[in-house]
């Protein structure tokens, strides 16, 4: 089997694929992806059977896969490229890109992805469709890619071009950080925690085939829309909640501390019996109580985030622990439940 002989050559680099239902599309995408590149000396390819009824896991082991994890059961995609982060650290990966099944992206650009961690001027790097380019997408599509970016940018703290493609790779150091909570997608969640986590993130333009068939992953532009808005919002929240409850106190603030300023006023020039002020005093002593209520509610969620960043970190040193105690690549290793309590196994082609 090809990609064993330098086990032990200090730069390993593993594309995981995650699957499901893809035996007609994973031929031509693993036949794309190059096995030497420069500046690595192993490459191996390993694919995340999602649940697949098609034969997804025998047609990789067959087309050149090294390794298939398969999920008993569809998880979804979040899941998926989860289980692939773990299991290439335990495989020993000191690169991990990512790339789909579907074939839109080039196995072509995986030596211009990899150069900046390479380099070591970066612990993540995403593949830039420079989506307004791209013809195949409507003018719409194009429209809430940029959107989304945007708002991903203020987000994360980054310039970020292209926030959901899906065409990434990892550091050791990157992966063992990042560690995606939410069920839908991994792409938004991940880079929002790279920057909280105080990793490296660069972009590099690639080209991209058109697509081979709708998206599998949501039911159109806004139920996409939709369910991101949502991963934003939370994973902002997780990281920034002091921010977070006091953009929502402010208005309550505002209006409690402009009503009641209001009445002050009012009494300081002896206008305060001119008409009743009472419904003022009452509202503005309401919503001041309420943003402060919220404020304080943000305080206390920044001191539960220590907590959250304390399991982080041993989260990431029991990973660390994991990895540094020599685990091999066998199956003894990748058989079993993975920490999210998803169960799943690997299989190995036959020797090659």
């Amino acid at each position: 089997m090809h990609a064993r002989s330098g086990y032990n050559n200090p730069m390993r680099l593993i594309i995981q694929i995650p699957a499901m239902n893809e035996a007609g599309t994973l031929p031509a995408v693993l036949a794309d992806i190059p096995r030497v590149i420069d500046g690595v000396g192993e490459v191996g390819i390993l694919v995340v059977d999602d649940g697949s009824t098609d034969g997804t896991a025998s047609v990789a082991l067959a087309h050149g896969a090294d390794w298939v994890v398969r999920h008993h059961g569809n998880k979804g995609l979040a899941a998926a490229f989860q289980t692939g982060l773990d299991a290439c650290l335990r495989l020993g990966a000191d690169i991990i890109v990512h790339t789909d099944a579907d074939g839109q992206y080039r196995g072509a650009d995986i030596p211009r992805l990899i150069t900046p961690i390479l380099a070591g001027e970066a612990d993540l790097v995403v593949g830039d469709r420079q989506p307004h380019n791209l013809q195949h997408f409507s003018a719409v599509k194009r429209s809430l890619q940029r959107l989304g970016s945007q708002i991903v940018s203020r987000a994360a703290g980054i310039d970020v071009p292209d926030a959901v493609s899906g065409f990434r790779a990892y550091s050791r150091e990157a992966a063992l950080r990042l560690f995606v909570g939410n069920p839908f997608s991994y792409t938004v969640e991940t880079l929002i925690q790279a920057r909280r986590r105080r990793l490296t993130v660069a972009f590099v333009p690639i080209e991209v085939n058109a697509d081979t068939r709708p998206s599998r992953l949501h039911r159109g532009n806004w139920n996409f829309v939709k369910r991101q808005a949502g991963i934003i919002v939370r994973t902002y929240a997780t990281y920034e909640p002091l921010k977070t409850f006091f953009y929502i106190a402010l208005p309550f603030l505002l209006i409690g501390l402009g009503l009641l300023l209001r009445i002050g006023w009012l009494f300081m020039v002896g206008d305060l019996n001119r008409g009743s002020n009472v419904q003022s005093l009452v509202l503005g002593a309401t919503s001041l109580t309420i943003g402060g209520l919220i404020f304080l509610f943000g305080v206390l969620a920044d001191r539960v985030g220590d907590n959250r960043r304390l399991m982080e970190e041993i989260l990431y040193r029991q990973r660390a622990q994991q990895i540094g105690a020599g685990l091999s690549p066998g199956l003894d290793v990748l058989t079993g439940a993975m920490s999210d309590g998803y169960p799943w196994e690997q299989l190995t082609p036959p020797s090659r």
